[in-house]
């Protein structure tokens, strides 16, 4: 009895420094882009996405090292269905709205969409090795490469609106707010582990499947700098890199998150998550699209939509282990 009151302590206490560090990270990023002149776009399916992604890195890249594969498949996976549906669900019926980049939600979209047919492709030949590993290592190196080339393009945009309008003026770098930048995404991290930690040794106590840790408690747990990150930039009006960070996060989980640990050991393919988890994970990112195509924004009721769709996912998937 002590233990689970020592670890619902610790999940609160971790709950309170992951949202601090989640402001200190956001609001101090922002303010080194628009310095730099980077777009929010790109900040979201770079920096943010990335820094917001390590935990499940770390969770799935130790978890498949030591063995634990199922959690290792299952923590992307799952993390990925709960970015998009339970993520940006939450963040659009709480902000009421997010409003996307057309040309952002063309590319990263799309190139998220493809990461997850690729995946699936991959799982259907079983094992997912070292020759997969490279091919999504590769589409990575390619990904960040188009996005290096797109910001370029940003940049002489407002290189031509500087010289059109006197009043744009590019604010210099405060060498804190790196700092504070650091101590924010160290915070998320150190925070998230905490959460997870807390998380999985209850799952454990309750005696939850590992497979079932890895979709849900692991994916959860390793997902909240998303959640916050994503819910603290759309109440700010920060839509781009809120739904930037969720496209950019889930294609990292992939092509990163399995292709890294693939390259050192084989990540084999569970049936279920071959037949059910991946094609939900790409029907959730084809329902993100239409939603966002019909109007260029995410409303809230788009936002119940990808939640119910959440809900439902997770209420078939447990039944389809009983």
């Amino acid at each position: 009895m002590l233990e689970i009151v020592i670890l619902i302590g610790a999940l609160i206490i971790a709950l309170i420094i992951v949202i601090k560090s989640a402001d200190l990270f956001v609001d101090n990023l922002v303010d080194i882009g628009g310095a730099l002149g980077i777009s929010q776009v790109i900040l979201g399916v770079t920096a943010a996405a990335i820094g917001t992604s390590l935990p499940e890195f770390g969770s799935a890249v130790i978890a498949s090292l030591s063995g634990s594969v199922e959690i290792g498949v299952g923590t992307v996976i799952g993390s990925n269905i709960w970015n998009i549906a339970g993520i940006l669900g939450i963040s659009a019926t709480v902000a009421g709205i997010i409003r996307t980049d057309s040309s952002g939600i063309n590319r990263d979209g799309l190139v998220t969409l493809a990461t997850g047919i690729i995946l699936l492709f991959f799982m259907l030949f079983g094992d997912i090795n070292w020759t997969a590993s490279v091919v999504m290592i590769a589409l990575y190196i390619f990904y960040l490469w188009r996005l290096i080339k797109s910001q370029k393009e940003y940049k002489e945009e407002k290189i031509k609106e500087e010289k059109t309008d006197e009043s744009y003026e590019r604010k210099p770098i405060d060498k804190k707010k790196i700092v504070f930048v650091i101590l924010g995404l160290a915070g998320l991290i150190v925070g998230c582990r905490i959460l997870v930690y807390s998380g999985v040794e209850l799952a454990r106590i309750a005696g939850i499947p590992e497979m079932i840790m890895g979709l849900f408690t692991l994916a959860i747990g390793t997902s909240i700098p998303e959640l916050v990150v994503t819910l603290s930039s759309a109440m700010k009006g920060l839509h781009e890199l809120s739904i930037g960070t969720v496209l950019g996060s889930n294609t990292f989980n992939i092509l990163i998150g399995i292709g890294i640990p693939a390259l050192f050991i084989k990540i084999p393919v569970e049936k279920l998550s071959l037949t059910f988890d991946a094609p939900v994970m790409i029907f959730v990112t084809v329902l993100l699209l239409l939603l966002v195509k019909r109007s260029g924004k995410l409303t809230r009721s788009g936002g119940i939509i990808l939640l119910t769709t959440y809900i439902s996912y997770a209420a078939i998937r447990l039944t389809l282990l009983v």
